[in-house]
Order: structure tokens, then sequence, then C-alpha cells
């Protein structure tokens, strides 16, 4: 049953997310970073994690789990060390996700050559 959740709920993100992009005349670029924000936002509220339990990587996958990682993390930070969690905790959070980004983007780089449209 985890399996079958955590596929509609993150199937329910890019639902919503290809639904923006069809119907309205928002940018992807804005898009991604509105679920980003969105993340944040019910982070914020304590209400992203309730999601996160029921749905496992159908909620931490998409760009909402990276928002919930952030505020998390700088949530964290602020507990530990006070004002500069602000600046440290989401970096210190989201690094390995950062970090995997970065050298799988320079492998596959390597591999293939991109061209202009």
């Amino acid at each position: 049953m985890e399996f079958l959740w955590a596929f509609i709920i993150g199937g329910l993100f890019c639902a919503v997310g290809q639904v923006l992009i069809d119907y309205t005349k928002l940018t992807p670029a804005r898009i991604l970073v509105s679920f980003v924000v969105i993340g944040v936002v019910l982070s914020a509220f304590n209400l992203y994690q309730p999601i996160l339990d029921f749905a496992g990587a159908g909620a931490s996958v998409p760009l909402t789990g990276f928002g919930h990682i952030l505020a998390d993390g700088v949530r964290k930070a602020v507990d530990k060390d006070g004002f500069l969690g602000v600046f440290t905790g989401g970096l210190t959070s989201a690094a390995g996700g950062i970090a995997a980004a970065l050298i799988f983007g320079l492998c596959v780089s390597l591999v293939f050559k991109p061209k202009d449209k």
C-alpha cells in the first residue's frame, strides 16, 4: 500500500504541475519555484510532515519536498545555532541532494554534447 500511496500522491503533484503548464501562462521555472515555496509554507505551518508521513517518497521526491527539507533544516539550525541557523540550516539539510544534482549534471554533460536548438 505504501507504494500505491506514494505513486498516487506524487502523481497528483505532477498532475497539478502539468495542469498549470497547460492552462496558465506561467513559465515552467515559475511553477517549479512555486512548488518549492509551497513546500516551505506548508512546512512552516507543520502541514507538510503529515503528508510526508502518509505518502513517503511520493511527497519527499517532488520539489515541494525540497522546500520542506529547506524549511525543516532552517528550523532545526535556528533551534541549535540561533540566528546564524537562518543562513546555514537550509544548505546543510539539502547538501546531499544539491551535491547529487551537481555531480549527476556534470556526468551527463560529459557524456552528451549539448546542441543549440
